[in-house]
């Protein structure tokens, strides 16, 4: 069985991270689970990205998982603890076209997660 956790942000380009973990879980059972974890300090819950937040919740329903927001400054470590929470088998998230930032979250997240968790990574 697999429990995959889809990592979000609030763009709508975020679909096919999803589809893609929910394919995942095609005849192996287990949980979808789609997480987006922003900053403690961010204050961009405005209108356009409640609308964002509503989408998510909307595609969260059409494909039976379940969404989760995180408010913190650690997304690493919040997503370690949802790992473990949630007995995660693989972690699905998107390339960033950065060469910091998310790309190192990407790294780190697969260190602390090497032989709990598989992280694939799709191409932007």
């Amino acid at each position: 069985m697999r429990n995959v956790m889809v990592c979000v942000t609030q763009q709508r380009t975020c679909d096919r991270l999803i589809k893609f973990g929910h394919e995942m879980l095609t005849d192996q059972g287990g949980e979808l689970h789609i997480v987006h974890v922003t900053g403690i300090q961010d204050d961009t819950y405005e209108d356009d990205n409640k609308t964002a937040l509503a989408y998510l919740y909307t595609r969260a329903a059409a494909y039976g998982a379940q969404l989760t927001i995180e408010q913190s400054d650690d997304v690493v470590e919040t997503l370690v603890e949802l790992v473990r929470k949630h007995k995660i088998t693989h972690i699905v998230m998107g390339e960033s076209r950065e060469a910091t930032g998310r790309n190192r979250v990407i790294e780190n997240l697969r260190g602390k997660t090497i032989g709990v968790a598989d992280v694939i990574v799709l191409p932007a």
